[in-house]
């Protein structure tokens, strides 16, 4: 998994697309005091631990991997144990010290009434398109600010300034996901007002980003209709994570073999409770139930604040 196998050893970059300012972020998850500047936690922290209770979609699937290694290191030789036991030592820090700055995050959402959500999916499932609609539609109605994840390039970054949102490009270099220090310091860049949408668009991934809370209310994994129907199945952990999940490109249905009735049911096999939509972005068609599920979101979260 990411904890150990060397993908976060690239230098991750963070590009201001309002001011064209371009930063370098430390590797290895290294979080200066000065990551926070602009989150004022001290009076957060009993929105952390209320807020948190409200997040049953971003359970921490990392807790699986830790299951399966030490399911796992029974079998292992006598020479290898020490190994797996470091490993497993290694992944756990790793993740611990995420989940600290992702419950940080949460609070700093909560303290300013922000809905903040995790976009996920595999490379190419259209992420991004949607978003671009999402901005062009509801603009002048929610204010919608876009933290972008990318291995490289600032493409998507431009397309998202260029639709009229306030972005903020994260590179990861060799990473193959954003981790809550990043989205610390994206969000100390892109300063969201009170009472915003942050919406994260993560690395095209479908395992990592499950690992990772980033203190988003909830992912939205966007499931595209060329991809296979059994896509749920094969990637369990994302999907099950899922407070909602997104059936893109929908307008595609009759040039594909596809089923989607098998598809949702497959959703439904790995997490009954995700919300399920069949959207497409170029189309316009199912869009509005996209919105309405935002809307839903944004009140929800502004009601949490004060739970």
């Amino acid at each position: 998994m990411c904890a150990n196998c060397g993908c976060q050893d690239g230098k991750t970059t963070m590009l201001d697309l309002q001011t064209g300012e371009t930063t370098t972020i430390a590797a290895n998850h290294q979080h200066s005091s000065a990551a926070h500047h602009s989150h004022d936690h001290n009076e957060q922290h009993d929105h952390a631990h209320r807020h948190h209770q409200h997040h049953d979609s971003s359970q921490h699937q990392h807790h699986d991997s830790r299951e399966y290694a030490a399911d796992h290191r029974g079998h292992s030789q006598p020479s290898e144990r020490s190994t797996s036991v470091d490993i497993i030592d290694v992944e756990s820090r790793i993740l611990a010290k995420n989940d600290q700055l992702a419950a940080k995050n949460r609070a700093w959402f909560a303290g300013r009434e922000i809905l903040a959500l995790n976009l996920v999916s595999s490379p190419g499932a259209g992420k991004t398109t949607l978003l671009e609609r999402t901005i062009r539609d509801l603009a002048g109605e929610l204010p919608l600010y876009v933290i972008e994840g990318d291995q490289a390039t600032a493409n998507d970054g431009e397309r998202i300034r260029e639709a009229g949102a306030s972005v903020v490009q994260v590179n990861t270099g060799t990473g193959c996901h954003l981790d809550a220090a990043m989205v610390t310091r994206a969000l100390s860049a892109l300063k969201p007002g009170p009472g915003a949408i942050v919406l994260i668009e993560n690395v095209g991934n479908l395992v990592c980003p499950a690992l990772f809370d980033l203190g988003e209310r909830a992912k939205a994994v966007m499931f595209p209709v060329t991809d296979g129907e059994d896509k749920p199945l094969k990637y369990p952990h994302i999907f099950r994570a899922a407070g909602i999940v997104i059936l893109g490109k929908i307008d595609l249905l009759p040039n594909l073999d596809f089923s989607l009735a098998e598809a949702i049911d497959n959703v439904a096999k790995v997490n009954p409770d995700a919300t399920i939509l069949q959207v497409s972005a170029r189309s316009g068609q199912g869009m509005t139930l996209w919105y309405d599920w935002l809307r839903s979101q944004f009140e929800a979260a502004r009601q949490s604040a004060f739970a």
